[in-house]
């Protein structure tokens, strides 16, 4: 019997379209794996891949979500046999040992591990991310009591301790930094409270605690992170910034870290930037149709500022990166000034702020304009200063792309007066500002559809709106029970017209130029997310979390 082609069965079941399929197969690489291609591309869940290659292979597929493991099988496959080929064991009968990975066809794999361990192997499917979650579980788990035993309490002479790489300490803060890693956290918060130290992942934009540290550990975890980030150690009672440089499970990944005194003592933030994730197709944003438009015509316009506006977190860099790479080609010269450069773009020129040196933003971009730029993106507009050298350069015939930290699209043009800058310079040289939020996507494992609420169809009634039925995610394990897996972004794109003009150079408000947004068709940011929730992409729930409803 043949056996049915992956991508046949995929198309049958409804998963994929013919097109989505020949245009995958054209870009992959030769060899790339036609569903891990497809993964890639955001076409297919894993789930829904695990579920197809069951009928494919007559393999079964098995949930590790509280699967009862025997801890003894741990033993009979090496830790990092079972890491290099993702695999679990999940239990043994007779000369049988039944193994969950994430390729039941690695007949390499499965013949090593025949001959390691003796046992006839039997392969099951299990997702890529409930194999590292496994892992991390019983793997690492050298179980984080057992570490915490070991640890002594600091002393002056035990610092040196904290730089060898065998001490418990070390080990933890490597395990909290992998399992961040392994649960695609975006930040670690270290919270010193009165008598405890809670360890917190942010999980696609919302903290979760993962685990609580004894008081008598906080200065021996701090001490050692401000050692890996060069921090002073001996300073704890100013903020400090500085950057870890590490790899983690063979992935390359960069921390910024922050701390700050507290009451209770030193408050560590670490933000975790993925080198590996890919962030520069502007197409995979999430731009709606109408939004994509008029981002893309601004971008290509040879001179004036375009903003991006939004809070910590909400996926600016990401935007302005996505665009800068869209423009980028060997006849342009892009140099870019930010703090701290995030992700390194083959190609453009990129400035690091250093205020010990005086090289702040309005310095080097002072330096920059020397360059003979054709696109400028300074990292933010938070001064004057800046902003009158951001401005001067879109009049001298340069495209200056930067980000401004405010609610919405119109508050920027507002925020950029309050600074100081006069009316008619904003009208001069502002084309467009685009506002951004990010939401969490809802689980498209788990996802159901249901009724639309009462309330939910007032809200979207208010916006002229009609919606009868909504999409939510029940809970599973690939999702963590939350119903939410990933995020995407939404977009309100103000482009400033000539009548927008008249109304900032004399001194409009607020909600005059809204009325003219209003008349131009611009979609603002709960407009987007509502359209997005009808698409069944997200929940009501998480747009109101982010945009405010009138």
């Amino acid at each position: 019997m043949t056996r049915r082609r992956l991508g046949d069965i995929l198309i049958e079941q409804g998963l994929l379209t013919e097109d989505d399929l020949k245009e995958t197969l054209q870009d992959k690489k030769n060899d790339q794996k036609l569903g891990d291609a497809l993964l890639q591309r955001g076409l297919i869940t894993e789930q829904q891949l695990i579920e197809t290659l069951e009928v494919q292979l007559g393999i079964s597929h098995v949930s590790l979500f509280g699967y009862p493991f025997d801890p003894k099988l741990f033993n009979v496959v090496p830790k990092e046999f079972a890491k290099r080929n993702l695999l679990v064991p999940l239990k043994r009968e007779g000369d049988k040992l039944y193994i969950a990975m994430t390729d039941p066809m690695d007949f390499i794999t499965i013949d090593d591990l025949r001959l390691t361990t003796g046992f006839q192997i039997e392969p099951a499917i299990a997702s890529k991310e409930d194999i590292v979650k496994t892992l991390a579980k019983y793997y690492e788990d050298e179980s984080f009591d057992e570490l915490l035993g070991e640890l002594p309490q600091v002393t002056e002479e035990q610092q040196d301790e904290l730089t060898d790489l065998d001490a418990p300490i070390v080990r933890l803060v490597n395990q909290i930094l992998s399992t961040a890693v392994t649960r695609k956290a975006s930040d670690v918060h270290f919270d010193p409270q009165e008598s405890r130290v809670l360890v917190r992942y942010r999980i696609d934009g919302v903290l979760h605690t993962e685990r609580t540290l004894p008081k008598s550990m906080q200065q021996m975890v701090t001490a050692r992170i401000k050692i890996m980030a060069n921090l002073d150690i001996t300073e704890n009672r100013v903020p400090q910034d500085g950057r870890i440089k590490t790899q983690v499970d063979f992935r390359a990944i960069d921390l910024r870290v922050s701390s700050l005194p507290t009451v209770f003592g030193e408050k560590l933030v670490m933000r975790i930037l993925d080198l590996s994730a890919n962030l520069t197709d502007i197409t995979r944003l999430g731009f709606s149709d109408r939004n994509m438009q008029r981002f893309l015509r601004e971008i290509e316009k040879p001179n004036g500022i375009i903003l991006i506006s939004g809070p910590t977190g909400s996926g600016k860099s990401s935007t302005l990166y996505a665009a800068l790479n869209k423009l980028n080609n060997e006849e342009v010269n892009i140099i870019t000034v930010e703090d701290p450069v995030e992700y390194q773009l083959e190609g453009v020129n990129q400035i690091q702020v250093n205020s010990n040196v005086g090289l702040t933003f309005a310095a080097g971009l002072r330096s920059i304009l020397r360059q003979d730029p054709d696109i400028v993106m300074v990292g933010e507009i938070r001064d004057k200063e800046t902003a009158d050298i951001s401005i001067r350069a879109s009049l001298t015939g340069h495209l200056v792309l930067s980000t401004i930290h405010t609610n919405d699209s119109i508050a920027s043009v507002t925020r950029l007066m309050d600074m100081g800058v006069e009316p008619f310079l904003v009208t001069a040289s502002l084309n467009a500002v685009v506002a951004q939020r990010l939401i969490r996507r809802v689980c498209r494992d788990c996802r159901q559809i249901e009724p639309a609420t009462p309330r939910e169809q007032e809200i979207f009634a208010k916006r002229g709106i009609e919606i009868d039925i909504i999409a939510r995610g029940k809970g599973c394990s690939q999702c963590n029970m939350t119903g939410y897996r990933g995020r995407m972004a939404i977009h309100e794109v103000l482009v400033v017209d000539d009548e927008m003009k008249d109304v900032i150079n004399r001194h409009g408000t607020a909600a005059e130029i809204r009325n003219i947004a209003v008349k131009n068709d611009t979609i603002f940011l709960i407009d987007d997310g509502l359209s997005k929730v009808k698409e069944g992409m997200t929940t009501t729930e998480e747009v109101l979390r982010v945009a405010m409803a009138e």
